[in-house]
C-alpha cells in the first residue's frame, strides 16, 4: 500500500477565506481532487487531496496558512448504491474506527475511494492487509 496524502488547513471561517487558499493553490498549479470543510465556533478544517502534496504544503506556509500534510487510506469502492456500505462493513469487521472521511470520484465517475482518516495508519494497514480491499496509490494520485 502506497501513501496517499491530504492537506488540512486550519482557518477562520470567514468571508475570503476559502477563496485566498484556492487561490494560492490554482496559481501554483495545484489541482484539488477531493475536499472536505468542517468548522464549528468561527473556525474550520479545509481538508483537500491534491496532485501535488509538498508543493501546496510549502505554498500554503508561504502565505501564512497553518497547514498539515497527512497520510490518509484511500480504499476503491463502486460508485453505486451500497458501494460505501461494502467498505465501511470491512472496516467495521476488522475494527478500524473511521476518525474523519470524505469521498474521491475519480475518472468521470469510474472509480471512487473513501478517504479516511484513523488514528493509527501502520494498524490500520496491518488490519486491512488481506481484507479484498483496493487501495489508491500515490503514483495513481495525480490524474489530471
Amino acid at each position: 500500500m502506497e501513501k496517499v496524502q491530504q492537506l488540512s488547513i486550519f482557518a477562520e471561517n470567514r468571508p475570503g477565506r476559502l477563496e485566498k487558499i484556492t487561490r494560492v493553490l490554482g496559481e501554483n498549479g495545484i489541482n484539488i481532487l477531493a475536499t472536505a470543510i468542517v468548522s464549528t465556533n468561527g473556525f474550520g478544517v479545509i481538508k483537500f487531496m491534491v496532485d501535488k502534496c509538498d508543493l501546496a504544503l510549502a505554498k500554503l506556509r508561504e502565505a501564512g496558512f497553518t497547514v498539515s500534510l497527512s497520510e490518509v487510506l484511500a480504499i476503491e469502492m463502486k460508485d453505486k448504491p451500497g458501494g460505501l456500505h461494502d467498505v465501511v462493513q470491512i472496516l467495521s469487521e476488522k475494527g478500524v474506527n473511521i476518525e474523519n472521511a470524505s469521498v474521491y470520484v475519480a475518472e468521470s465517475r469510474k472509480r471512487a475511494y473513501l478517504l479516511v482518516e484513523v488514528k493509527d495508519i501502520e494498524k490500520a494497514k496491518q488490519q486491512l492487509k488481506n481484507s479484498g480491499l483496493t487501495f489508491l496509490g500515490a503514483k495513481q494520485q495525480a490524474p489530471a
